[in-house]
């Protein structure tokens, strides 16, 4: 079935955009030096037959993968990393290199230039000003390395010709630095674009969350105007009612009393609306039943539009006690109203729990949703109904839920129609008693 879904982004408010992808990928780059290292090490010592003092090596790597796995458990915690973490972590690396080529010859190692990797990844990671330091203490250890460092222990192979082998070294720390930079300039666009991408749905978000609030405005007000209006209508009509001509014909009598109750909804629908705009949830909440809110819900629509809705419950036994929000009746009541226009003689209310999940589903028999509709579905007026202002209902539905930490899908079913799937944790519909000192 095709579907279209909102989902809830990820909060990281607080750290700079991709923080967490971009540590991710110094703790990559950190992993391939721990293994680079130890390779270089027992080639160095094995197959070359250099003399060094492994201790001080070995120690390095190892202590590099204890913060490595350290950051990865620490890190399934946090939503992202501020820049002086990141440039710690760059540090470290610097620290270490500078470590690993005191006791390997300093300048003399051709491994040197892995310095300029790291001037490199900070100053793509980092803002201008932190990047600045990345350089500077990169410069500053290679100016120590120069002057100061323990001479490689070569044999006598070597001893000869070293120039040979810084040669040979210099091609490999190029063809190393070459690869790992395409690698991570690579992978640190993409971290780039996914950021940028995040950041539009963050701006998508906060402007639908605006007109939400401007609509919200719109509608009390306009609730509060129609209140005075409807009430003349009310007292008009009950004067209509006792009036002796009326009386005496009944088609106008039973018109007027079809016109009370069309007033009465309208009157209950400006309540709602009033209620939804001014009630807090957890104020004077109503505490029900997941069953029973369902229930409640195609019971209200099927008396009050004359439609057939009916109820399939695949709750089970675990019936889990909820609280009743407002806002949430009348946006699935929106999605009801919308399937009983495009099928009026029947409409398929779906109640279930998957997964700590309250699960709602409106089917209806109508012609389903058109491909233009699926793939714009949730933004304001995407509509087909061809009116101004419509295409409403949805978006109303798709941020509602997005609030509750819920989510949307729509489709068309196999068999003919449309279906719109409303799903919702239960932690955000639990109700929690309050405790009475």
């Amino acid at each position: 079935m095709a579907q279209a879904a909102m989902t809830v982004l990820p909060s990281s408010a607080g750290y700079p955009p991709g923080s967490a992808r971009n540590m991710a990928l110094l703790l990559q780059l950190r992993w391939m030096a721990v293994i680079g290292q130890l390779v270089t090490i027992w080639a160095t010592v094995e197959l070359l037959g250099v003399r060094l003092p492994l201790a001080h090596l070995i120690a390095v790597p190892v202590l590099l993968a204890l913060i490595n796995w350290a950051t990865i458990i620490i890190g399934r915690q946090r939503g992202g990393y501020s820049h002086l973490e990141l440039l710690a972590a760059l540090m470290l690396d610097v620290g270490s290199l500078t470590w690993q080529l005191y006791f390997s010859g300093g300048t003399t190692n051709p491994f040197a230039f892995l310095f300029l990797l790291q001037i490199v990844i900070g100053a793509i990671l980092l803002p201008p000003g932190w990047s600045w330091i990345v350089a500077a203490m990169s410069a500053a250890a290679v100016a120590g390395l120069t002057f100061d460092y323990r001479p490689l222990d070569l044999p006598a192979a070597f001893a000869q010709t070293p120039m040979q082998l810084y040669l040979a070294g210099s091609l490999i720390c190029f063809l190393l630095i070459a690869v790992l930079l395409v690698f991570f300039v690579i992978r640190i666009d993409r971290n780039r674009r996914q950021s940028d991408l995040a950041l539009a749905a963050l701006r998508q978000q906060a402007a639908e969350e605006h007109h939400i609030v401007r609509m919200g405005l719109l509608a009390s007000g306009a609730a509060h105007e129609l209140g005075t209006p409807l009430s003349t209508i009310s007292v008009l009509l009950g004067d209509w009612r006792q009036h002796p001509a009326l009386a005496a014909i009944p088609d106008f009598a039973a018109e007027v009393e079809e016109m009370d109750a069309q007033l009465q909804r309208c009157k209950t629908i400006v309540t709602g609306i009033l209620q939804s705009a001014g009630e807090a949830r957890g104020e004077s909440p109503e505490v029900t039943s997941l069953r029973a809110f369902a229930q409640a819900i195609a019971g209200e629509w099927s008396g009050r539009t004359g439609g057939i809705v009916m109820l399939d419950d695949r709750i089970g036994e675990s019936d889990p006690t909820i609280v009743s929000d407002a806002a949430l009746r009348q946006v699935i009541g929106n999605v009801i109203d919308n399937a009983l226009e495009v099928s009026p003689h029947f409409v398929l209310l779906v109640a279930s729990l998957e997964r700590e999940q309250a699960v709602i589903e409106v089917r209806d028999r109508g012609p389903g949703f058109a491909p233009e509709m699926l793939e714009a579905f949730g933004r304001p007026y995407s509509s087909t109904k061809g009116r101004p202002g419509g295409g409403l209902g949805l978006f109303l539905v798709v941020n509602v839920l997005r609030k509750l930490g819920g989510k949307v899908e729509v489709g068309n079913l196999p068999e003919g129609g449309a279906q719109v799937r409303m799903s919702l944790p239960l932690a955000s519909l639990a109700y929690q008693p309050r405790m009475v000192l």
